[in-house]
C-alpha cells in the first residue's frame, strides 16, 4: 500500500515556510499546529502590526513614559533614521569602531606599559553583556585576535575568580557599558577592575573605553579621567536591542567579527520582515505561531534549542529580549493583562539528555524553537562509523526530537541556516527583534518600556539605604532585631536579612545566635 502521508507533509512544509535568500534563513513551521484559517484569522491584526512597525521606523514615539523613539532598526540601515544627524552619528560610530579595532589589532593602540592588547574585559549587564557574550561564543575562539571576559554581576567571589583567571591585565582593554553610567553592577565591576589594575601597578584610564550616552555620568568620568576612547549609546536604543550598536559591535570587532556583514544580515532580515504578504514575512509568521501556541496570553513557554554549540547562549539572549519586552502587567489601554512568554533552553543534542523527557511526556506547557545549521564544520571530514559523521548524528537527533514531540502533539518551529557566520547571526537577531515587536502589537502591550525592571532597582536602592541606617544604629551594646528596627523606623522583617549580611561580611559587626531571628543580637566595634 503506498505511503500517502509524505506528500501531504511535504506540501504542508512548503506552505508553512518563509525564507530570506541572502543570507539563507528558513522559518519552517511544518511541525507547528497552525492551520491556514489561523493565519487568515490574524491577518487583519498582523497587517495593523506591520503598519505600526512602519510608523516606528519613521520615528514615532514608542516609549510614552520617557518620550523615546525606537531606532534599533536604523542601526543597520542608517538611511531610515528620521533625521540626518542620526544617520551621520550611526555611520560615523560604525566607522570609528572599525578604525579603533584595526588600530588595536595592528598595535598602533597598545598598552602604555608595553606589549599589545590581547584581552577584552567588559563590564556590563543585561543587554550590555548578553549580546557581546553571544557574539564571543559565535565568533571567538583560539584563532580570534582577542579574548573576551565579561563581568556581568556584582558577586564578589565571581568578580575575584574572573579577574584572577585573567592574570596580568597589562594586555587587557576594559570596556564599560552603561547608558546612564549609574548601573550599580556595571559600576562595581569597573571599580573592581580599576582596583586590580592598581594592584598590578597598571594605569586604568589609558586602557578604559566607555560606551554610554553622551553627557551621562560615565561619559563625564571618562572625559575627566582621560579614558582611551568613548563610543555613544542613544536613548532610542534599548539594552535588549543594542547588539547592532556599539554595545555589540565594539567587542565583536575587537574579537575579529566582520561588523559590516553582521549589520548587512540584520538589514536583509529587516527587509524580509517588512513584506506585506504575511505568508512570506518570517516575523509575521513566527509571531502568529507564538500567538497560536499561547492563545494570545502566553500560556506556553518557548523552549529554544539550537543544534550548534556556538549558539548555546542564544536562549539566554532571547530570554531578555522576549521576556523583558513582552512581560507586562498592563496593556496600552491600562487594562491588567499580565502578558509575557517565558523562555528557557539548552542546546541540541544535550537537551535530549536533560529535559526532553518532560517535553515529550510531561506537561504540555511549551512550544519548541529549534535552530538548525546545515554546515557541520568548516573544514575536514571524519566518520565516527562507516558513512556517518558526528554531524550526521546531530542532525538526526534534531529530526528525531521534533518528530517525537509532534507525535505527542507538541508543536515546534525550526529556523534553518546554511552556516553560522556574521550575516546569518545578524539575520537571526533581527528576526527575533521584529517578531517580538509584532507579537506585542497583536497582544497590545508596549514592548519598549520595562517598569518592572525599574521597580526592582528602586527597591534595591531602598535596601542599601536601610543598611546604612542600621550600620549607624549599631553600637557596643548588644541589640536585637526589633530594637534596631525601631531605631531606624523600619519593619523588623526588612531589617533581619540586612543585619545577617552585615554580620557575615563586616569584620566590625558581631552577632550572637545569628541563625535565630527572635533571639539574635548584634553589636559593632
Amino acid at each position: 500500500m503506498p505511503n500517502t502521508s509524505t506528500p501531504d507533509r511535504f506540501a504542508r512544509y512548503v506552505r508553512f515556510r518563509s525564507t530570506l535568500d541572502d543570507p539563507f534563513v528558513e522559518l519552517d513551521l511544518g511541525h507547528s499546529k497552525l492551520a491556514e484559517r489561523d493565519v487568515d484569522a490574524l491577518r487583519p491584526s498582523l497587517e495593523q502590526a506591520l503598519a505600526a512597525m512602519k510608523q516606528l521606523e519613521h520615528g514615532a514615539i514608542a516609549n510614552a513614559d520617557e518620550q523615546r523613539m525606537v531606532g534599533h532598526f536604523w542601526l543597520r540601515a542608517p538611511g531610515l533614521a528620521p533625521k540626518p544627524e542620526l544617520e551621520d552619528a550611526i555611520a560615523s560610530t560604525v566607522a570609528g569602531i572599525e578604525a579603533f579595532a584595526q588600530a588595536v589589532h595592528s598595535g598602533r593602540i597598545a598598552p602604555p606599559e608595553g606589549g599589545s592588547y590581547t584581552k577584552v574585559v567588559l563590564c556590563g549587564i543585561g543587554g550590555s553583556s548578553l549580546g557581546p557574550m553571544l557574539l564571543a561564543d559565535a565568533f571567538g575562539g583560539p584563532e580570534a585576535p582577542m579574548s573576551l571576559c565579561v563581568l556581568d554581576n556584582t558577586d564578589p567571589e565571581g568578580l575575584d575568580l574572573a579577574i584572577e583567571a585573567l592574570g596580568s591585565l597589562q594586555d587587557a582593554l576594559v570596556i564599560v557599558i552603561s547608558k546612564s553610567g549609574g548601573t550599580p553592577e556595571t559600576r562595581n565591576g569597573m571599580l573592581e577592575v580599576e582596583r586590580a589594575c592598581k594592584q598590578q601597578g597598571l594605569a586604568f584610564a589609558p586602557r578604559a573605553i566607555a560606551v554610554t550616552t553622551p553627557g551621562s555620568l560615565l561619559d563625564k568620568k571618562a572625559a575627566a579621567d582621560g579614558w582611551l576612547q568613548r563610543f555613544p549609546m542613544w536613548d532610542w536604543v534599548g539594552g535588549r536591542t543594542s547588539i547592532t550598536s556599539a554595545v555589540g559591535l565594539l567587542p565583536g570587532a575587537l574579537l575579529g567579527m566582520d561588523v559590516r556583514a553582521f549589520l548587512a544580515g540584520a538589514a536583509a532580515m529587516d527587509d524580509a520582515t517588512r513584506r506585506p504578504d504575511v505568508w512570506r514575512n518570517p516575523a509575521a509568521m513566527l509571531a502568529t505561531f507564538w500567538h497560536h501556541e499561547g492563545r494570545g496570553r502566553g500560556e506556553r513557554a518557548m523552549v529554544v534549542l539550537p543544534y550548534k554549540d556556538r549558539l548555546l547562549l542564544l536562549s539566554r539572549y532571547l530570554q531578555q529580549l522576549v521576556m523583558e519586552s513582552l512581560g507586562k502587567e498592563h496593556d496600552r489601554k491600562g487594562k491588567v493583562v499580565n502578558q509575557g512568554i517565558a523562555v528557557y533552553g539548552n542546546k541540541g543534542s544535550t537537551d535530549q539528555h536533560a529535559y526532553v523527557q518532560q517535553l515529550r511526556d510531561g506537561r504540555h506547557d511549551f512550544f519548541g524553537t529549534f535552530v538548525r545549521v546545515l554546515q557541520d564544520r568548516e573544514v575536514g571530514h571524519f566518520e565516527v562509523e562507516p558513512g556517518v559523521t558526528s554531524g550526521d548524528y546531530l542532525d538526526g537527533f534534531w529530526q528525531g526530537t521534533r518528530t517525537a514531540l509532534l507525535d505527542k502533539g507538541r508543536a515546534s518551529a525550526t529556523i534553518g541556516i546554511d552556516r553560522l557566520d556574521e550575516r546569518t547571526l545578524g539575520a537571526i537577531v533581527a528576526l527575533f527583534e521584529r517578531t517580538v515587536a509584532i507579537y506585542a502589537e497583536l497582544v497590545d502591550v508596549n514592548a519598549f518600556h520595562q517598569p518592572g525592571v525599574e521597580a526592582g532597582k528602586k527597591a534595591a536602592a531602598k535596601v542599601l539605604e536601610l543598611q546604612k541606617k542600621l550600620f549607624g544604629a549599631l553600637g557596643n551594646a548588644e541589640q536585637d532585631v526589633r530594637t534596631l528596627a525601631a531605631k531606624v523606623g523600619a519593619d523588623a522583617a526588612d531589617c533581619w536579612p540586612v543585619l545577617q549580611h552585615l554580620a557575615a561580611n563586616r569584620p566590625e559587626v558581631h552577632a550572637l545566635k545569628v541563625h535565630e531571628p527572635a533571639a539574635a543580637t548584634f553589636r559593632r566595634d
